[in-house]
Order: C-alpha cells, then structure tokens, then sequence
C-alpha cells in the first residue's frame, strides 16, 4: 500500500543530528514537513536544503517543523548539517525502514526525494514523490500545503 493524503503518518523514532534520537510524536501538535532526500553532499540535496533551510522563517510563521531524513549515517549528517548550517535535524534512515513506510523507495531501491506534510494530529496531508528527483519543491508550495493541512 503506497500512503497517500488522508492516511495515518507511519511513526517512527530515527537517528539525528546533535547527538539525538527524533520521533514524529515529538512533534504532535504540530504540522510536520517530512523531507526525504537521497544524499548528503550532492547538488540537487544541497540546494534543497540550502532553500528551505534559508527561507526557514516561512516555515516558522505556519509553525512547520522541517525535518530530513536520508539513508547516510549520523556522521554524515551532523559533517553535511555543520557545513551549512541547518535550522532542522537531519535523520539517519540507514536500514531504510522509515523509506519503505513512507513509499519512497524507487525499483533498485534507492530513496526519491519525496516531501510529505503531516498536520498536528498526524494525518498526511500533502504527498509529492519525485520521480527523478533533478527538481524540488519550493517553499511557496509546501507553506501554502502546511496552511491548507491547518484547515482542515
């Protein structure tokens, strides 16, 4: 079964940057932009995070929580993170479990970068899974989705 807006967000408690452990349901409450990218250090990842992370005060006027998730380790992340600076955890899905929940492994099972938004009672309410993940969505989109999930 492939999640799709409406569905239960799958929990889930991974791995992070600043030495800690994250879980969705620390973030109850509140809406939630779920990031999955497929590497630290590549173009495309770095340019994405480098813009939502730059345009984080959208983010916090809706009251969204960004997050990352990628399948390189924790070391990676904190090196990536610490390099530019990120207002928001990256964690380590390096069994890929939380990839496999979320739908996004692709046919050789690589992660497609993919951005959910879960409103705060957990519900997805935004789902865009990249097929080849050259392009990413931009902030106008995903703050404009937090707003419609905080609708209702």
């Amino acid at each position: 079964m492939t999640l799709k807006v409406g569905d239960k967000a799958p929990a889930f408690t991974l791995p992070g940057t600043a030495g800690k452990s994250y879980s969705l349901s620390d973030y109850a409450g509140q809406p939630v932009v779920l990031v999955f990218y497929p590497g630290d250090n590549t173009p495309v990842c770095t340019k994405q995070l480098n813009a939502y992370n730059d345009e984080m005060s959208e983010f916090d006027m809706v009251g969204a929580q960004v997050i990352g998730i990628s399948s390189q380790d924790v070391a990676s992340h904190d090196e990536f993170s610490g390099k530019h600076g990120f207002k928001f955890p990256l964690l380590a899905d390096i069994d890929k479990e939380v990839s496999k929940q979320y739908g996004i492994l692709g046919p050789l099972g690589f992660p497609r970068r993919s951005v959910f938004v879960i409103d705060g009672q957990g519900v997805v309410r935004y789902v865009h899974r990249a097929l080849a993940g050259l392009s990413y969505r931009p902030v106008e989109e995903l703050v404009a989705a937090v707003e419609k999930a905080k609708l209702g």
